[in-house]
C-alpha cells in the first residue's frame, strides 16, 4: 500500500496571526524537516506563530476498500493542519501524534498541505499552560527553551477497510509453558460483521518459535474496542541487560473476514513483570537494585536526535553500570525508546511537567497523560509512569543563582508552603493525572509526583530529591546524616542528587575562551546554565587560574558528593533504599552542568568516578567525618556489597591507610564468600589515631576472581 514521508524541504513563515490555511505565495523560507524553527539562521530567536507548507504528490485515488490517513507525529506545540483548503483539526501536545482520515480530501496528483504552529514563550513560569517540561523551564540557559517546530515526520498512508490505530499488551502471568497476556487494542472500522483477529508472535532479536493465536470478533462498522487475553507458549522473558537477556517479539496484528486481511498493524513485545513492593523493585518476580541517573532530553534540539545517539548514550549508561535512567520531565524521540528496549535499560517516565502550573492546564493535561500512556504502551523498557517533577512555586531564576537559596520575602514562603504543606499541582493536578493513568494502565506503578517528601502524619512520600552540599537551603553534605536518621523513608528511592562541574579542556575551549581569567562569568551563567553562586558556596572556583585547575576542582567535587550519596545509599541496600538515580549523565545542549557526560558525548572525570561507585561488586567505608583533630581515633568500617545475581565463593578485600607519603601506617586484609544480590555486609574495622597533621589515604582493594576494584578515600587532620 502505498505511504510517502513528507522529510526533507518545506515552506515556512513566521506570522503576527493565522489565516485559516490561507496564505500568499510569495515570502516564504526554506527548511528541511523534521526541525525546529530555531535552527533557521533567520528564526534563531523566534517564539510564537509559524506556518508551514508542504506540496506533495500522491500516486492515485484511493481503491475501493482502501482508506488514506495523515498522521503528523510530533508538533511543537499548538497546530492546525489544513490540506487542499480543508481543515483537518486541532491538537495540542508536542509528543502526542496526530491522525487523520483524508481519504475524501487527497487528490490523485497534486496536494497543498499546510500546518500552523504555535509555540510563545511563557513569561510567568509559576502559571505555566504549555505541557512541554523541561523544554521551556529548566537550567540550561536562556537560549535554548521554547524549540518550535514540526520535530517528527509528517506521514502519509493507506490502510485497508479496518483500520487498528492501536494495541495495548502486558504480560499478566507468567509460567514456563506459557504467558498470559491482557491485550486491549482499537478497531475503526467500515465492515460490519464475524471477523478474526490474529496476533502472529515472531522472535525479533533471540533464536525460538513463533507462535499465532486467533480470536473471534464481531465488527460494527464504526469505532470500536476489543480486549481479551491469549496465551504465549514457552514464552522468552524480557530483562534488564545485567539479569539477563532483553527478549523481544515482533506481534502481527491482522484483521480477517474470511481469507481477506482487511486490517493490519504490529507493535514490539516484551513479556516481562515489573513490580515495586514498598519501593524494591522486582523484575519477573526476581528482586534486584536499581543504580541510574536522569537522563535530560538527548538534545535541547530533539529534532536532531538519531538511533545512533541514542545507541551513545545508552553504551555510556550500560558502561557506568546502570540498569535504570529517569526522563526527566520529558517524553522523548520515539527512538530512544527503541534502543531502550534492545539495550534491557529499564525506564522512569516523567509526564512533562516541571515546577507550578496554572489550573487551566488540567483538561489538557488529562488528555495528553493518557496519550502517554497509549503511545509508550508497548515497550518493556518503560518501568515507571510518575506524573510531575517537583510539583512546588519555583520563581524563575533565570541566571541569577538565586535558585533554592533562602531569603526573607514572598517567594520564600510561596515555596515552603508548597514544598512541605499543600501544592495545588500535587494534590489536584497531580493527583487526579496519577488516576487517569492508573485506570489506563493497572500494570506499571504510577508515582504522583517525583521529589514528595515523607512528612510524618501529612503524607507518605515517594522518591526524594537530595541536594545537601549543593543548594544552600540544604546545606553542607553532612547534613544529609542527620536527614537520612531522622526518615528512613525518604531513603526508599533517591532520583536526584549531584553537583555542577566544567567539561574537559578540549570541550570547554569550543565555547569558552582559552584564558579563564578573561571569562565573563555572569554572561556563563546566563548562556550556559552555570551557577556560579552555588558553586562558591563549596568551593574557592575564583581564585583557579587555568582551566586545568577549574576543571579538576569542580569534577572531583562532583566525584566526592556523588559517592558520598551513593555509597550511604548503597549501606541501605534493602534497607530501605531500592535505587537509586543520580543527576544527571549527559548534557542536552553545550554547557556548565550537573553531568557527568558532556554535550559532546566526552566523559568527565566523575563519570569514571561514578563507574566505580556504582560497581555491582563495591567495597567501600563510611568515615564520620571530613577533618579530624592530631590524635583523634579515626574509626574506619569497611563495607561490601554484591548487586549481581550470582554469588562468588572467594573474594579478597584489602584496607589501608598511608600518609602523605603513600607510607603505609596499618593494612588489613580479609578473604570471605560474597553471596548473591547481597545486603551490604560488615567486613571489619580499623580504627587508629593520626599523629600528626596531614592529608592520609584510605585505600580499598577488592578482587573477586573476575574483576578487581580500588576505591580511595582522604583524610585530613588538622
Amino acid at each position: 500500500m502505498p505511504r510517502i514521508v513528507l522529510d526533507g524541504p518545506w515552506q515556512l513563515r513566521p506570522v503576527e496571526q493565522f489565516s485559516q490555511g490561507e496564505y500568499p505565495n510569495e515570502g516564504w523560507l526554506e527548511q528541511v524537516l523534521p526541525a525546529h524553527w530555531q535552527q533557521h539562521p533567520q528564526l534563531a530567536a523566534h517564539a510564537g506563530m509559524v506556518v508551514y507548507r508542504r506540496r506533495f504528490r500522491w500516486p492515485a485515488a484511493a481503491a475501493p476498500g482502501e482508506r488514506v490517513w495523515l498522521r503528523a507525529n510530533g508538533i511543537f506545540y499548538w497546530s492546525a493542519l489544513y490540506l487542499n483548503g480543508r481543515h483537518l483539526g486541532d491538537h495540542e501536545g508536542y509528543f502526542v501524534p496526530q491522525e487523520y482520515e483524508i481519504t475524501a480530501a487527497v487528490r490523485a496528483g497534486e496536494n497543498d498541505l499546510v500546518i500552523e504552529v504555535r509555540c510563545q514563550d511563557e513569561k510567568q513560569k509559576h502559571n505555566k499552560r504549555m505541557i512541554t517540561g523541561v523544554f521551556s523551564h529548566w537550567n540550561v540557559g536562556d537560549n535554548l527553551a521554547n524549540p518550535g517546530g514540526i520535530w517528527l515526520p509528517v506521514e502519509v498512508y493507506t490502510t485497508g477497510p479496518v483500520y487498528l490505530p492501536w494495541v495495548q499488551m502486558h504480560a499478566e502471568r507468567i509460567q514456563p509453558a506459557a504467558a498470559t497476556l491482557a491485550v486491549r487494542l482499537g478497531l475503526d472500522g467500515a465492515r460490519q460483521g464475524p471477523a478474526v483477529l490474529r496476533f502472529a508472535f515472531t522472535p525479533d532479536n533471540f533464536a525460538g518459535e513463533a507462535a499465532v493465536v486467533d480470536r473471534e470478533i464481531h465488527l460494527a462498522g464504526r469505532a470500536q474496542e476489543w480486549a481479551g487475553r491469549i496465551e504465549l507458549p514457552h514464552p522468552h522473558l524480557w530483562w534488564t541487560w545485567d539479569l539477563g537477556e532483553p527478549a523481544l517479539y515482533r506481534v502481527t496484528v491482522q484483521c480477517l473476514q474470511g481469507e481477506e486481511v482487511c486490517g493490519e498493524t504490529s507493535l514490539p513485545l516484551g513479556v516481562r513483570q515489573f513490580e515495586l513492593r514498598d519501593w524494591i523493585p522486582y523484575l519477573n518476580g526476581k528482586r534486584f537494585f536499581v543504580r541510574g541517573s536522569n537522563y535530560p532530553p538527548g538534545d535541547m534540539r530533539i529534532a536532531t536526535m538519531t538511533p545512533e545517539r541514542y545507541t551513545q548514550d545508552m553504551a555510556l549508561a550500560r558502561g557506568a553500570a546502570m540498569n535504570m535512567l529517569r526522563l526527566h520531565a520529558h517524553v522523548q524521540h520515539p527512538a530512544f525508546y527503541e534502543v531502550a528496549d534492545r539495550s534491557g535499560m529499564l525506564l522512569w517516565q516523567d509526564f512533562p511537567l516541571q515546577w507550578a502550573y496554572d489550573p487551566a492546564a488540567l483538561p489538557a493535561a488529562e488528555e495528553q497523560v493518557a496519550a502517554m500512556v497509549r503511545l509508550l504502551y508497548n515497550h518493556p523498557s518503560v518501568a515507571v509512569w510518575c506524573m510531575h517533577n517537583e510539583p512546588i512555586w519555583q520563581e524563575d531564576h533565570g541566571y541569577k543563582n538565586t535558585y533554592f537559596v533562602w531569603r526573607i520575602r514572598w517567594s520564600t514562603v510561596v515555596y515552603i508552603w508548597n514544598r512541605f504543606i499543600h501544592s495545588w499541582d500535587r494534590e489536584v493536578l497531580d493527583t487526579r493525572l496519577k488516576r487517569v493513568v492508573r485506570r489506563r494502565d493497572p500494570s506499571r506503578p504510577a508515582v504522583r509526583a517525583s521529589g514528595e517528601i515523607a512528612l510524618p502524619f501529612i503524607r507518605q512520600g515517594t522518591d526524594t530529591h537530595f541536594y545537601f552540599g549543593w543548594y544552600a537551603a540544604y546545606g553542607p553534605k553532612r547534613t544529609f546524616e542527620w536527614a537520612r536518621r531522622l526518615s528512613r523513608r525518604n531513603l526508599r528511592f533517591v532520583t536526584e542528587f549531584g553537583a555542577q562541574s566544567f567539561p574537559d579542556e578540549e570541550s570547554v575551549r569550543r565555547f569558552l575562551p582559552a584564558d579563564v581569567t578573561q571569562v565573563d562569568w555572569e554572561e556563563v551563567a546566563r548562556r550556559y546554565a552555570f551557577q556560579p553562586g552555588v558553586m562558591e558556596l563549596w568551593l574557592d572556583w575564583r581564585s583557579c587560574r587555568t582551566w586545568a585547575e577549574l576543571i579538576a576542582l569542580s569534577q572531583g567535587y562532583q566525584s566526592e558528593l556523588n559517592r558520598y550519596y551513593i555509597d550511604r545509599l548503597r549501606y541501605h541496600k534493602y534497607r530501605p533504599t531500592g535505587g537509586i538515580l543520580m543527576f544527571n549523565l549527559v548534557d542536552p545542549c553545550i554547557s556548565v552542568q550537573w553531568s557527568v557526560v558532556d554535550y559532546w558525548r566526552r566523559p568527565k572525570g566523575s563519570y569514571a568516578a561514578l563507574r566505580r561507585a556504582f560497581s555491582p561488586q563495591y567495597l567501600f567505608t563510611l568515615l564520620d567525618r571530613d577533618r579530624y583533630r592530631v590524635g583523634q581515633t579515626v574509626r574506619i568500617p569497611i563495607y561490601i556489597v554484591n548487586d549481581a545475581h550470582r554469588s562468588f565463593p572467594q573474594v579478597r578485600a584489602v584496607a589501608q591507610v598511608r600518609d602523605e607519603g603513600g607510607s603505609p601506617l596499618l593494612r588489613r586484609e580479609w578473604t570471605l564468600s560474597l553471596p548473591a544480590d547481597s545486603r551490604t555486609m560488615e567486613v571489619g574495622r580499623l580504627a587508629l589515631a593520626l599523629p600528626r597533621a596531614g592529608r592520609y589515604t584510605v585505600r580499598l582493594e577488592l578482587d573477586w576472581g573476575e574483576g578487581q576494584l580500588e576505591n580511595v578515600y582522604e583524610v585530613t587532620v588538622e
